[in-house]
């Protein structure tokens, strides 16, 4: 059975209308924030909101401020119709698609930074990347005032930064981490894995095998060190063509734990090109 077209709002008044009426009702609202090209892991978000609150709301927006000049937001992939067509698939009650006219009106001059746990990592490979973020998000969360947000593990520094801008900021919202969904080989699903040929495919997904090496490596009592050279050395082998990071960190606040052996809770990330295009993922550990 086909689900019905989902409903679709563009303005910040029209969105704000919408979830009060929810609320007026006593209606427990979740917020699924994405950029679009929807996948699976971009449903599983919606249906974990759809799980903790009555209503669930997308947001589809291309946000140009956390994009580098060098790159790919002129040919990021849009699909509207596709995306909204997934998401009513998945229970989604409204799609939110402002315009970036909407978004950023004329005038617009502020920017919101979070030091800390933004800056290494992207924070440092991609300058600008987390105020780009930390700024979209602060003004969708308040556009919206969902009681829950939705946010997945694989944008893992991500998450944590926009956890942190939460806490800071006194929102009244609850961020939710969602669990990285995978492809069958282990490959964190991502709307830029529609960049790879098929040849770079085949090695994308030992990206995850070299993770889950490093956290038994660092478990069994190798050192920081060992862990973080040996995962590089694996991705050089694997074909992987520039590296920007292969890290152990803390799991909550991302600093680096230093040399020596290190018992957690830690998360391991990385990031490295194929051709062009970059892929993220990280671990537990």
């Amino acid at each position: 059975m086909t689900a019905p077209p989902l409903p679709i709002v563009r303005t910040v008044a029209d969105l704000r209308a919408q979830v009060r009426a929810w609320k007026a009702e006593g209606l427990r609202v979740a917020m699924a924030p994405t950029m679009g090209a929807l996948h699976e892991g971009h449903l599983s978000l919606v249906r974990l909101g759809k799980a903790k609150a009555d209503k669930v709301l997308a947001s589809v927006f291309v946000n140009p401020t956390q994009f580098g000049p060098n790159e790919d937001f002129d040919r990021y992939p849009r699909d509207e119709a596709g995306d909204a067509a997934l998401l009513a698939s998945a229970g989604c009650d409204l799609l939110y698609a402002p315009t970036v006219s909407e978004m950023y009106p004329q005038g617009f001059a502020t920017r919101v930074t979070v030091s800390g746990v933004s800056e290494p990592l992207d924070g440092a490979a991609r300058p600008g990347h987390f105020e780009g973020v930390a700024t979209v998000v602060s003004k969708l969360l308040n556009q919206a005032q969902p009681d829950v947000a939705v946010f997945g593990e694989k944008d893992y520094q991500q998450l944590q930064v926009i956890r942190r801008l939460a806490l800071d900021l006194d929102l009244p919202v609850e961020i939710v981490g969602a669990p990285t969904a995978r492809a069958q080989d282990g490959l964190a699903l991502s709307s830029r894995n529609a960049y790879l040929t098929p040849e770079q495919r085949q090695i994308a997904g030992r990206l995850n095998v070299a993770l889950k090496d490093a956290g038994e490596r660092l478990r069994g009592g190798a050192t920081v060190e060992q862990v973080e050279a040996t995962g590089r050395a694996a991705l050089e082998r694997y074909g992987f063509e520039k590296i920007d990071y292969f890290e152990v960190r803390h799991a909550e606040d991302l600093s680096h734990p230093g040399p020596g052996p290190f018992a957690g809770p830690a998360r391991i990330l990385a990031a490295a090109f194929l051709g062009k295009t970059r892929l993220i993922d990280n671990m537990a550990a």
